[in-house]
This record gives C-alpha cells, sequence and structure tokens, in this order.
C-alpha cells in the first residue's frame, strides 16, 4: 500500500498518529519517502503512483463522485493561519490547487502563499488576509483544505480514518521541538496554530465542499486531472 503524505505542520497529528498505528515496515518507509507538497501528491494520486493520501479538496472532486473519500481532512472554522494572501504582485503558490483556486473564487488580488512558509510569514509579522477567515465571513461554513482519498484499498483507509478521527493526539516535546527547530516557528506557536485546524467531516464541512465546488462551476475554474 502507497500512502502520500504532505509534508506540512498542518498534519503533524496524522502523522504522530501514523507513526504509531500498528502497520508493516514497508507501509511506514513508503510514508516517509513519498512525501511532498499538496499539488504534487495530486499529481501521484491522479496518476495512481499512490493508492491515498490527504488530497487537495479540488483534486479530490473526482474521488467524492466515485465515493473514494474518507470522512478525514484538513479543515478551518475560520482563520487557518498558513492559508494567506500577501500583498504582492498577483501570483498563485504552485504548492497548491485548491488555495489558488479558493483565492479567485473569493475574488482577491495578489501572491498566495501556503503551508509552513505561510505560517512563518505571519508569525513574523508579514501583511496578509487569511483565507479561511474571508471565506468563513462569506458563507458561514468550514472551508476543507484536502480530503483523506483512495484509490484502492477502501476498506482499510476507511478504518484508518475512523481511528484518527476517534483518537485525541498528543503530540510529543520532541517531535514539536523537530519541527520547531525545521521551520523556525517556535512550538507554542505550532500549538496555537493547530487549534484552528481539525480532522473530522461532518453535515457542515459537506456542505462547504459543495458550495466550493458549486463556485468552481460558476467561475468556471478548472479541477486538477489526468488529462
Amino acid at each position: 500500500m502507497r500512502f502520500g503524505k504532505i509534508d506540512y505542520i498542518n498534519l503533524l497529528p496524522f502523522d504522530v498518529f501514523i507513526k504509531a498505528y500498528p502497520m508493516n515496515s514497508g507501509f511506514k518507509k513508503f510514508l516517509q519517502l513519498k512525501k511532498s507538497y499538496p499539488a504534487k501528491l495530486n499529481k501521484d494520486f491522479l496518476f495512481q503512483r499512490i493508492d491515498a493520501g490527504f488530497i487537495s479538496s479540488i483534486a479530490g472532486y473526482y474521488s467524492a463522485l466515485k465515493h473514494k473519500t474518507t470522512n478525514s481532512a484538513i479543515i478551518s472554522k475560520g482563520s487557518v493561519w498558513s492559508v494567506i494572501v500577501i500583498p504582492n504582485p498577483q501570483a498563485e503558490d504552485y504548492q497548491s490547487a485548491t488555495s489558488n483556486a479558493l483565492c479567485k473564487v473569493l475574488g482577491l488580488k495578489g501572491e498566495v502563499l501556503i503551508g509552513d512558509r505561510a505560517l512563518a510569514y505571519r508569525y513574523q509579522g508579514g501583511e496578509h488576509l487569511d483565507m479561511g477567515k474571508i471565506w468563513y465571513e462569506k458563507k458561514h461554513l468550514p472551508f476543507v483544505f484536502g480530503r483523506f482519498c483512495f484509490n484502492t484499498y477502501g476498506d482499510f483507509y476507511r478504518r484508518l480514518s475512523k481511528e484518527f478521527n476517534q483518537k485525541r493526539i498528543k503530540i510529543p516535546h520532541y517531535i514539536l521541538m523537530q519541527y520547531s527547530k525545521k521551520t523556525s516557528i517556535p512550538k507554542e506557536y505550532i500549538r496555537e496554530y493547530l487549534k484552528h485546524i481539525y480532522y473530522k467531516i461532518g453535515p457542515k464541512e459537506h456542505l462547504g465542499l459543495k458550495r466550493f465546488y458549486r463556485e468552481l462551476l460558476f467561475k468556471k475554474i478548472k479541477k486538477p486531472s489526468r488529462f
């Protein structure tokens, strides 16, 4: 089984969970090898180079149609801190398809910045607009940035998702320190950031996804595909 991993702080709780999960060493070894940014994992997923992963919501559209999704996702209800627009000339972030599309849906101007780079920029006090906050103010719904989707082994991945959603994850101090050193973001700030993200999809999250997909249709924004 080949699982692709987004190498961002926002999935740190899942990373801690999966390391402790009883699973063969081959799966965990592949997990460490196949980690990248969302847009790269989208391509790997669409071309079936990985079996599953947290895929950008815009790329997970077709998986949702085929019922190849779980109820785990990367979600914010309001400010997200790590998906922002900064006051530079208009530019997309090559690392994310969903955030680039969300910027267009919200009618924002500037440079899109996501992930740990966005979080570091915010920590340093850089001027920005938080897209999670603006979406919630306009739609009064959570925003699903990425969703745990699969191509194969559906029963296994749905079970994995269910157990992840049910478990309360405590992130060890040494792991927080590793990420703090890697990103130059204090561990206290990382802890506070993770309070703005949750992972279980419910009715309002499903409605938020539907609203986002409808906006993509209205604005004729293309979804990632193999062809």
